[in-house]
């Protein structure tokens, strides 16, 4: 069997050692081990090694240099246990090694899928304007389990999600004033829903939102669009202008009276 015949710190990694082995040839290099590995096999000059005792040795420094490496990943912010594992498998780092890994990694509390979560949660309504179903589908796709995203959703208040998504609707409405009311209802629907605001949040948002305009603010908004469609379709005989400029302003959400008495308006400008 070989027999240590030097340990040496290697120039580059003071955390790794060099292991020389003599096994009747003269010494020679065998392998590297962490110093945790080093310290726990209790590796010394004059030990003897056979196979089954190197195998194992290089199993558990496999094991730490995994774990520091994911240790590395976890320093720049938290992460769940499905990212770190794909980590190391860009890695190359084998399954039995990544399992390992992970389990030392869940011993000493660097991982905790529970309150990786809630960080995520609470972070995404502290930086972003999302609603809960696209954080949700975002917990989702970092490998969180459903019965822990379901948690951490539920700790979010009703109050904050509204709070937030009626700021998007009044900012959305100011944006968008030229739209007719139904159309700009529409708008502000389609854009909370994108965001993940449930129906129930949505529906209560517009509420507290003023989206109706008064019967002047709605006119406006017509002649702004009306302007822009007469000039599209003034060319046309009369007949195909009003019905093209009607069905065009209609589809824009306007009522058809006011369509009307813009039409005449366009009319008595002649």
């Amino acid at each position: 069997m070989p027999v240590i015949t030097k340990i040496s710190v290697q120039k580059h990694n003071k955390d790794r050692y060099s292991i020389f082995t003599d096994s009747g040839r003269g010494e020679e290099y065998a392998f590297s081990v962490d110093e945790d590995v080093l310290i726990k096999y209790n590796l010394k000059k004059g030990m003897e090694l056979d196979d089954f005792a190197v195998t194992e040795m290089l199993f558990q420094d496999d094991i730490r240099k995994a774990y520091n490496t994911a240790i590395n990943y976890l320093s720049h912010r938290m992460r769940s246990e499905s990212e770190v594992r794909e980590h190391l498998k860009k890695k190359e780092i084998s399954d039995s090694v990544i399992k390992e890994a992970i389990h030392k990694l869940y011993e000493f509390k660097f991982l905790d899928d529970e309150e990786f979560a809630k960080a995520f949660v609470q972070t995404k309504l502290n930086t972003t304007d999302k609603g809960a179903d696209v954080i949700k589908l975002e917990l989702k796709e970092k490998g969180i389990a459903p019965d822990l995203i379901i948690k951490s959703i539920e700790e979010v208040s009703f109050d904050e999600q509204l709070e937030k998504a009626i700021k998007l609707s009044e900012k959305y409405a100011l944006k968008n004033k030229k739209d007719s009311s139904r159309i700009l209802k529409q708008k502000i629907e389609q854009m909370l829903k994108r965001k993940g605001y449930s129906f129930s949040i949505i529906r209560a948002a517009l509420d507290e939102t003023e989206v109706e305009k008064e019967a002047g603010a709605e006119m406006d908004a017509l002649r702004v669009q009306g302007d822009k469609l007469h000039n599209k379709y003034s060319k046309l005989p009369e007949r195909e202008y009003r019905q093209k400029l009607k069905m065009a302003l209609y589809r824009k959400g306007f009522p058809m009276e006011l369509i009307d008495e813009f039409i005449m308006e366009k009319e008595n400008e002649d």
